[in-house]
C-alpha cells in the first residue's frame, strides 16, 4: 500500500500528492528501467486518487532551469518545470533526493510543479517559475502558497539547497512558503534515496493538478 504525502492540504482549487517509495518493486536498477517498473503503481494511484492518467504532463529534467508552460500531456523536452493554467491538466515531476516543489495559486489561476536539485537551485529555477507564472497568468507572487517536497539534507548532503528554495520563494515575492524538513537519505524505508542507493533506484513522483 502507497502512503503518500499529501502537500497543499486543504488548499482549495488544486488537487495534489507526492507519491513516495512503492513496496514491493525491484528499483535497484537505472533510471529508465525504475521507471518502466514503477509505472503501473503510480498510473494505479493517479487512478485511486482522481488524476487522470491520460493527462499527465512531465519534464524531461536535465538539472537546469527551463520552464515550459503546459497545455496538453507530453513529456516537455529540456524542461525541469512546468506551468499551467490548464484545468486537469495534471503536472507531474519525478524526484530521487531532488526537491519538487509546488506553486499553487490561491485565486486557482494556475499552478506550477518544478524538479529543483543542487544544479537547479543553483539557476534558480524556482524563482524562473514564480515570474513566469505572473508573465503568462498575471499571478500576484503574494497569493502563492509554495510547498518543497521531502529531498535530501545536511548531513547527508553536502549543500542545504531546500534552504535556498524558500529563500529563492521567498525572494521571488511568494509569502506563504512550506518546507516540513523531511529528508529522504535518513529514511530508505518510505522514499528513493540517489545519493544513499548510490544511483540505482526508484523516483518518487510529484503530482499537481488544478481542479476542474
Amino acid at each position: 500500500m502507497i502512503e503518500p504525502f499529501h502537500p497543499l492540504a486543504a488548499v482549495p482549487g488544486v488537487s495534489a500528492a507526492f507519491i513516495p517509495r512503492v513496496p514491493g518493486v525491484d528499483v535497484a536498477t537505472d533510471r529508465a528501467t525504475a521507471l518502466l517498473r514503477l509505472a503501473p503503481a503510480h498510473a494505479e494511484f493517479l487512478r485511486a486518487h482522481g488524476f487522470a492518467p491520460g493527462r499527465l504532463a512531465t519534464a524531461e529534467q536535465i538539472h537546469r532551469d527551463a520552464v515550459a508552460l503546459a497545455e496538453r500531456a507530453e513529456c516537455h523536452r529540456g524542461a525541469d518545470g512546468l506551468v499551467t493554467a490548464v484545468p486537469g491538466l495534471v503536472l507531474g515531476i519525478y524526484v530521487a533526493d531532488c526537491a519538487a516543489v509546488y506553486l499553487a495559486d490561491r485565486q486557482g489561476r494556475a499552478a506550477g510543479l518544478v524538479h529543483s536539485g543542487r544544479a537547479g537551485t543553483e539557476k534558480n529555477i524556482t524563482g524562473h517559475a514564480i515570474a513566469l507564472m505572473q508573465k503568462e497568468f498575471g499571478v500576484d507572487p503574494q497569493d502563492l502558497i509554495v510547498e518543497v517536497s521531502p529531498c535530501i539534507r545536511p548531513p547527508l548532503y553536502e549543500t542545504d539547497f531546500a534552504s535556498h528554495i524558500v529563500a529563492q520563494a521567498r525572494e521571488a515575492g511568494a509569502k506563504d512558503i512550506r518546507d516540513l524538513g523531511i529528508c529522504t537519505g535518513r529514511d530508505t524505508d518510505s522514499y528513493y534515496s540517489y545519493r544513499m542507493e548510490r544511483g540505482q533506484t526508484g523516483r518518487m513522483l510529484g503530482l499537481l493538478s488544478l481542479t476542474p
